[in-house]
């Protein structure tokens, strides 16, 4: 093992054209978990590569030549043998003993419960963060957003093969369960859908008990595969859910909804933001700290949208509403409206908005 760890000291680390995300490393220890392919290990490199190379080690656990139990009486005196200060380890699993020292970077899609590291959650690009990966910032970008999606790697695939090399990436981080549930929810993406729900769907074709059905529903809850979204004041209502990018429901499902995946999209850019939502009736998000609503109107219709603002007036009035934010593709302007600012705002603009 000795000689695997001396291989893995001198190796240099390398990342291609990095773009700078909104999340950083600083000194502290760190387990930065999040979905595949969200530039998790990208991250860790390009702060590593910030240090004095003699430092560090980087390990990637997935290494098959690892022999977990040499590892874990060898890398203790390895680290204070060469003088390392920063130990990352990569696809990180529970097996790997954490041997003393001064920063530790764990990187793994599933949760960790370890009370001395920081967390830092890697989503899929926001739209903001998208940008930087185009050649150019121009009416063109949004489109691309809708095609590509937030994976980072997307950018080098070919556009006859994304569905193809989303679905293999997908079946690669989970197992066969999962990757079903997944799918289910990219046919109801932004609609009320419950465990069981699933479970009733996918007993169709799958030999699958309850209980399994749903931890495996919990577990992409806690990775971040899928988000799910409270009605408000409503513990127990069947809640919305979400798929942690856009991009997976057109290589998951073949039903089109255009307006429900714009929805998705706002969510994902509240959910980045750490924004605390909630769904009501009629209602696509409810911002109780600014006394704020927000619907998804990808094509307004203004004639529509009174009627929509009719039919939520008693919630408005109730909960002291301010503002109501009409998301669109490109239209923009404002309504007069006697008990609260109504704004209508294209989608680009309100991402990259304060």
């Amino acid at each position: 093992m000795e000689i695997l760890l001396e291989e893995f000291y001198k190796t240099d680390l390398i990342v291609e054209k990095y773009h700078d995300r909104k999340t950083f490393i600083d000194k502290k220890s760190y387990h930065i978990r999040g979905v595949t392919h969200t530039g998790k290990t990208k991250l860790v490199k390009n702060y590593l590569l910030t240090l004095k190379k003699s430092t560090y080690l980087y390990i990637d656990c997935n290494d098959t030549r690892i022999d977990i139990d040499l590892l874990n009486k060898s890398l203790p005196s390895f680290i204070n043998k060469n003088k390392i200060y920063v130990l990352a380890l990569d696809n990180y699993t529970n097996y790997i003993d954490i041997p003393n020292i001064s920063q530790l970077l764990l990187i793994s899609q599933k949760k960790l419960n370890i009370d001395f590291l920081d967390t830092i959650i890697m989503f899929p690009l926001d739209y903001e963060e998208f940008l930087a990966f185009e050649h150019k910032y121009d009416s063109t970008a949004l489109n691309h957003f809708f095609q590509l999606g937030g994976f980072t790697h997307m950018h080098k695939i070919a556009s006859d093969s994304r569905n193809i090399s989303l679905q293999n990436i997908l079946r690669v981080s989970l197992n066969e369960v999962e990757f079903d549930i997944v799918c289910i929810c990219a046919k109801f993406v932004s609609l009320k859908l419950s465990p069981y729900n699933i479970y009733e769907r996918l007993k169709l074709y799958r030999k699958i008990s309850k209980d399994k059905l749903y931890r495996s529903f919990q577990e992409l809850v806690d990775m971040g595969y899928i988000h799910i979204l409270e009605k408000f004041n409503s513990k127990k209502a069947i809640k919305k859910v979400y798929l942690c990018d856009i991009s997976l429901k057109s290589a998951l499902s073949i039903e089109k909804n255009f307006a429900k995946l714009f929805e998705n999209m706002i969510y994902l850019e509240l959910l980045k933001s750490s924004t605390q939502c909630y769904y009501d009736d009629d209602i696509d998000f409810y911002i109780p700290k600014n006394n704020e609503i927000i619907l998804c109107k990808p094509f307004v219709d203004e004639r529509r949208l009174f009627k929509k603002l009719e039919s939520i007036e008693a919630f408005i009035f109730t909960h002291s509403i301010t503002n109501v934010t009409v998301i669109t593709m490109n239209k923009e302007g404002s309504i007069s409206h006697p008990l609260s600012k109504i704004d209508i705002i294209p989608f680009d603009i309100w991402a990259l908005g304060d």
